[in-house]
């Protein structure tokens, strides 16, 4: 089984959300006796999913909205996406309230485009050392606090679902 998971990311903090979702969907996989080859990509350098059994497509957040790369992305392989598995994540709110009660602006669009099985919402990463200026004064006038945002056991958790998911199907398809 070939799964693409796919990422837009500034400053990688995402990237590393998609690693790990990987290797937990790795995993569960191969506890389930399913062979898979797992490759993490840069949505904006992906130029095909030809090949691929299932794809699970992230973006960072910014300013309430997706990164273009994964818009694009999921804009210009839709119909092939429709076909296949498909979970969706963002990344990025931070501070005290890390779980806004609304979801990004385009990702319950993506979510529909693409008939995804599931689309979650992860805390960010704040390092203000890797922000650029004007990032800098935004996370300055919001008072948000350095910190990892991140709830690596939420995340790993949904990595072994997703696993868990495709090798169902994958088990329930080869006995057939």
């Amino acid at each position: 089984m070939r799964i693409l998971v796919t990422v837009a990311t500034r400053h990688g903090a995402t990237r590393e959300i998609a690693e790990t979702i990987a290797a937990t969907a790795g995993s569960a996989l191969t506890d389930a006796g399913v062979a898979s080859q797992i490759e993490v990509r840069d949505a904006s350098l992906v130029t095909s999913v030809d090949g691929f059994d299932a794809v699970v497509l992230g973006s960072a957040v910014y300013m309430g909205h997706w990164l273009d790369a994964a818009t694009e992305f999921a804009v210009k392989f839709a119909d092939e996406l429709r076909a296949l598995p498909v979970w969706v994540f963002s990344s990025g709110p931070v501070g005290e309230r890390d779980h806004p009660a609304d979801e990004p602006g385009n990702a319950a669009d993506t979510v529909l485009r693409l008939g995804a099985r599931g689309h979650r919402l992860f805390g960010g990463k704040i390092d203000r050392h890797t922000l650029h200026l004007p990032e800098r004064a935004m996370v300055a006038a919001l008072r948000v606090k350095d910190g990892d945002y991140r709830d690596w056991p939420s995340i790993r958790a949904w990595g072994r679902e997703i696993g868990a998911t495709l090798a169902v199907t994958e088990v329930a398809g080869s006995a057939s």
